[in-house]
């Protein structure tokens, strides 16, 4: 077996060992697995709307996955997808609101540029600590997240909040219905359109291009990266700017898709769980597209579940949880086996 073959295949034990795990915890907790199961297969796959809704959870676990996908594969762990897609939403919503007038696509474009940038200076701001005084990415990533989530709050609860709205919930105005892409399902070719065109331009860049090269490099040995002349600096701002793109667009995907609006707190998982989908799919471009699939059926289930059985959502994060551990324990092997090589002396 390749060894290409051998880390689908481990990647696919793992997922299924945390299906049995998460089954077993279940059944002793007193629930119907095979009802659970059952459900799980209608709500992502065959019930009324099921796929149309895997497949809209799907564009924002795909768009911050491939930008986790970006980080990694240069060395750098951006795990602050979730700031950067709501500051991506915010700023895509200040064009909207601001620019009622202004020609349909001018706008939507202008929407996504500006949420683009957006997400690059929110990843930036990390970035630059971590190239320029060696601070954990980790840590200040999370960090800028929670205070994405308070920039959100802030902004929905006060400059940008409905003014007709009940009160009680903090949310802002809806933007014209001609700037969205997709209707409330949040599926639409454009949208389809659009993300597929990002997933093959990442590939491009990673697989077809110097930079992508360089790139892998300075993730694999960054000292011998400096010793072949490779600026690791510039080459970590970059990453860090790219990934927190692909966040920023998610965000705006969401406004200008099935979101319309922004709430406090919507859509409060992508951001963490694109992580773990990055690392289901190998840290590969296509890998993170079958694994935001997976993973974008799970979150439709998890909100068809309540229908037919008396499980609570959360418990189905409990899944997420599992694989995330699993997964995050391979992947921690695999690293300290390939440094553990590269330290290694060459003989003879």
């Amino acid at each position: 077996m390749t060894g290409g073959l051998q880390r689908v295949a481990s990647t696919v034990l793992l997922v299924v060992v945390s299906f049995m795990l998460t089954a077993l915890i279940l059944w002793v907790s007193g629930y119907r697995v095979g009802t659970v199961l059952s459900g799980i297969i209608q709500g992502s796959i065959t019930a009324t709307g099921a796929a149309t809704s895997t497949i809209r959870w799907t564009i924002p676990l795909l768009l911050i996955g491939l930008g986790v996908v970006i980080g990694f594969r240069a060395g750098f762990f951006n795990i602050g997808g979730q700031g950067q897609f709501y500051v991506g939403a915010c700023s895509a919503l200040v064009v909207s609101l601001g620019w009622r007038e202004g020609p349909v696509p001018l706008v939507i474009m202008c929407g996504m540029i500006a949420a683009i940038l957006a997400g690059m200076a929110w990843s930036l701001l990390p970035g630059y600590l971590r190239v320029q005084f060696g601070t954990d990415e980790v840590l200040t990533t999370l960090m800028m997240s929670f205070i994405g989530a308070l920039v959100l709050q802030y902004l929905t609860a006060g400059p940008l909040r409905n003014p007709s709205g009940t009160g009680q919930t903090a949310a802002s105005e809806r933007i014209p219905e001609a700037f969205r892409i997709t209707d409330s399902s949040g599926v639409s070719v454009t949208a389809l359109l659009l993300v597929g065109g990002v997933a093959v331009l990442v590939w491009l860049l990673l697989e077809r291009t110097r930079f992508g090269l360089t790139m892998t490099l300075v993730g694999r040995n960054p000292t011998m990266a400096r010793w072949q002349g490779i600026d690791v600096r510039r080459v970590g701002l970059g990453t860090f700017a790219l990934s927190g793109a692909l966040s920023g667009l998610a965000g705006a995907v969401e406004l200008h898709g099935p979101g319309a609006r922004l709430v406090t707190g919507f859509s409060p998982e992508v951001g963490f769980t694109a992580v773990v989908v990055a690392l289901v799919g190998m840290l590969s471009v296509w890998g993170t597209v079958v694994a935001a699939v997976f993973f974008g059926g799970l979150q439709s289930a998890i909100l068809f579940l309540p229908i037919v059985t008396d499980l609570p959502p959360p418990a189905l994060v409990l899944l997420h949880g599992m694989v995330a551990f699993l997964v995050t324990i391979k992947f921690r092997a695999v690293r300290r086996r390939r440094a553990g090589l590269a330290a290694k002396p060459v003989v003879g």
